[in-house]
């Protein structure tokens, strides 16, 4: 057992948790005891060291309260039920009022925790996913969406989860269960961000989703921290039967950042449209792991990740998806594309189908390139200096999947900061030759 592991143990054992969620944290300190610790020759984690957790190893429960965040975040403004997270923990006093079907597990009814208690845990696999496991372990609490039968949510519901540092380094648990019975709607927005100062602590996240027969959940992702903050997520979904997942990520880089995205296609006709962009720089580190399990017949998935990476900074993509024999008629198709913007710069992508069924149709790809030359010179010789062409090509790279996110606020919010990226790092990449 790796010290981290033990260190995680004795956290789990100082939280406090609920004593109806007691059987599932008990499970999870099995599990994360029990398990190996990743190293160089385990194929999950082959390219993505967890030395930074080792090293820098949180020790105690964040606690920190942050009253002046307005100041520090920008949050996403729009019309929308905002809850508010600050190192884990609910800040009712920043949060909008919470509408029927979204609750807190500590406040859930007895009702509500039936529906927990059947769901939680049971979307994702721990014995894929390690610290699916230790999230079990270190349960205490947790936000439920729940959409009943033949409904719509009136808003969006916009988690923002701000993380700040402490003297010593900290962690901070969160976890969302979003449960859509039969024709229901709904639109999820999952926004984690840091304040401006350097941090150094550990967020471990997992958010697991239930789709019902013909429900449609629009999912986004935005993971904008500080990179000195170390954060391992997840987003665990199932499927039944003509359900629709439409998601969307984009996240820069940190000294460890690893996000897992895992889709079940548990009833025929379910569809799963996921959209990816990822932005390390410096010496940041971005791994993407994706798997689709097409487990009945005539379902779709259609994933399309696009990632820049400048400077020093290294990326991994793993996109797999595995057509179980029963699982017929089945269209899936992935797309991983990559640009380097600096010769230092290192993507690993590993696009994988495996296929048990004979009447399919899959397509994967990934493509690895620089900046054109003839692009720049073409812009360059018009006038447009090198760090601009660079900002317009790189941002031209990723524009496509940007202007295809549904929610304009979401456009908007991201555009300029994008735009400020790429314009900051194009001054500080290595020389690209030309000739």
């Amino acid at each position: 057992m790796s010290d981290f592991q033990q260190i995680a143990l004795k956290l789990a054992a100082d939280q406090q948790g609920l004593a109806w969620l007691g059987a599932l944290r008990q499970q999870g300190e099995q599990a994360w005891s029990a398990a190996a610790w990743p190293g160089r020759k385990t194929e999950l984690w082959k390219y993505t060291p967890l030395a930074p957790l080792q090293q820098d190893a949180p020790s105690q429960w964040a606690t920190s309260e942050l009253s002046n965040w307005q100041q520090e975040v920008e949050a996403i403004e729009f019309d929308a039920t905002r809850l508010v997270f600050i190192n884990g923990r609910f800040s009712a006093a920043d949060s909008s009022p919470l509408p029927a079907g979204v609750v807190q597990f500590a406040d859930a009814d007895a009702q509500e925790q039936i529906l927990i208690q059947q769901h939680l845990g049971k979307v994702v696999d721990t014995d894929r996913h390690l610290f699916a496991a230790l999230s079990n372990a270190w349960l205490a609490d947790g936000l439920l969406v729940h959409v009943p039968r033949n409904q719509t949510l009136e808003k969006p519901v916009y988690v923002l989860n701000i993380s700040t540092p402490e003297a010593t380094p900290s962690v901070a648990q969160q976890r969302l269960l979003v449960v859509l019975e039969d024709n229901a709607e709904a639109e999820v927005i999952e926004h984690y961000v840091s304040d401006s100062a350097e941090q150094n602590g550990f967020v471990n996240s997992l958010t697991e989703v239930v789709v019902g027969a013909n429900a449609q959940l629009q999912h986004y992702r935005i993971n904008l921290e500080q990179e000195g903050l170390l954060h391992v997520g997840g987003v665990h979904v199932n499927l039944l039967r003509d359900a629709r997942f439409l998601g969307f990520t984009l996240a820069q880089g940190s000294r460890l950042k690893r996000i897992d995205y895992q889709c079940n296609m548990r009833g025929e006709g379910a569809h799963m449209a996921l959209n990816g962009v990822y932005l390390p720089r410096n010496k940041q580190l971005i791994d993407y792991h994706t798997n689709v399990e097409h487990c009945v017949p005539h379902c779709t998935s259609n994933e399309v990740f696009r990632g820049i990476i400048g400077d020093s900074a290294k990326a991994v993509f793993n996109g797999r998806i595995h057509i179980h024999p029963q699982a017929q008629k089945t269209l899936a198709e992935l797309s991983n594309k990559n640009l380097l913007t600096s010769p230092r710069a290192e993507v690993n992508t590993k696009p994988e189908l495996e296929i048990y069924a004979d009447d399919v149709k899959c397509a994967h790809g990934a493509t690895i390139a620089q900046l054109d030359k003839t692009s720049m010179f073409y812009l360059m010789s018009r006038g447009v200096s090198e760090s601009d062409a660079r900002t317009m090509l790189s941002f031209g790279f990723i524009n496509e999947l940007i202007n295809q996110v549904p929610e304009p606020a979401i456009r908007d919010y991201l555009r300029p900061r994008l735009t400020a990226l790429f314009g900051e790092a194009s001054e500080q990449v290595g020389q690209l030759s030309y000739e």
